[in-house]
């Protein structure tokens, strides 16, 4: 089986395709003043072109794991995430708290979702 790295650079690629599955990470890139719902935002705009790259969409996300820096932006974030969904759709996720690489990230996201047939084999 093939494995398709999308726009591969030297420390990562923007997505990683295997066995037709994508994995992909999402950082706030536009607006790093942004609050957590501005930058939840982003990070799910993003996502959704990256998808849209692979020949998938955000009802084939499989699962996300949430990187926050404070439990007290929780329910703002929630707020974007449930309005991002159609109901029936959300996937499987974990939420954790850390530190991120950037202290003015306040959240990031790793994806892994189904991609369209182009990377299934």
């Amino acid at each position: 089986m093939k494995i398709h790295r999308i726009n591969p650079e030297q420390r990562w690629s923007d997505a990683t395709v295997f066995n037709g599955i994508a994995h992909f990470v999402e950082v706030p890139e536009s607006d790093l003043s942004a609050d957590i719902k501005g930058q939840t935002e982003q990070v799910l705009a993003q996502a959704e072109k990256n998808l849209a790259g692979i020949g998938s969409d955000k009802t084939r996300i499989l699962s996300v794991t949430i990187y926050i820096t404070d439990f007290a932006n929780l329910p703002a974030m929630n707020e974007v995430w449930d309005a991002w969904f159609e109901p029936g759709t959300a996937p499987s996720r974990a939420c954790v708290k850390v530190e991120l690489a950037d202290p003015e990230y306040l959240v990031e996201m790793a994806f892994v979702a189904a991609a369209g047939e182009a990377y299934q084999s």
